[in-house]
């Protein structure tokens, strides 16, 4: 805010390649934007499509005209971008009505995963049973490796059985098995890009 009455991915990669982190969760990405972000910040993407993707190369068109007036109708995708090496990639569809909602995950090369979500946003029990589908896929693919589930929960104060709270701020959170925070949290400022604010933590493994 204000409108920008532009396609703002330039200031989006620049925001994203002027912090340090290792993988990076985000959601509600243009489904053409992964790309481009992954050669901005030295990484690579791993993307799933969500809601609003049907005639995408018109969504597209309007959104590089007026994206101010499209917002979230240009299309959607969640996206995690990887700076350490990644040997898997998995999707877990959560939800089709009223929006396709998915979780996906990476494999890093040391054998822990990092899971991607973005829940419904209401009523809260949809988003509860978003989560709930996302941690069991979760759970399932890293089989008792160290896991991190993260992104936008829609939830104030999720509850997962074996995930505890490493980092969150509003409806985002970053739950973890088999980690703890190396430090203290941080909440960074994306204004005026964004009306979440992004999380950022360190983790070391758990003793």
């Amino acid at each position: 805010m204000p409108p920008a009455g532009r396609p703002l991915l330039r200031e989006f990669a620049a925001a994203l390649a002027g912090w340090e982190w290792d993988v990076a969760l985000l959601q509600e990405v243009p489904p053409w934007w992964p790309q481009a972000l992954a050669r901005a910040t030295g990484a690579e993407p791993y993307a799933v499509r969500t809601s609003r993707n049907a005639l995408l190369p018109v969504r597209r068109a309007l959104a590089a005209r007026r994206p101010d007036l499209v917002k979230a109708n240009g299309g959607g995708a969640n996206v995690i971008l990887a700076r350490l090496p990644v040997v898997a990639h998995a999707r877990r569809r959560l939800t089709l009505l009223p929006e396709r909602r998915w979780a996906h995950g990476v494999r890093l090369a040391d054998g822990g995963w990092v899971v991607n979500l973005h829940a419904t946003v209401r009523p809260p029990e949809r988003a509860a049973a978003d989560v709930e589908r996302a941690a069991a896929a979760a759970r399932r693919w890293a089989a008792g490796s160290p896991l991190v589930l993260g992104g936008d929960f829609n939830l104030r104060r999720p509850e997962v059985p074996g995930l505890r709270r490493a980092a969150g701020h509003y409806v985002d959170h970053v739950l973890v098995a088999g980690w703890e925070p190396a430090g203290p949290a941080d909440v960074l400022d994306p204004r005026p890009l964004s009306d979440h604010r992004p999380v950022a933590v360190g983790l070391r493994r758990s003793p």
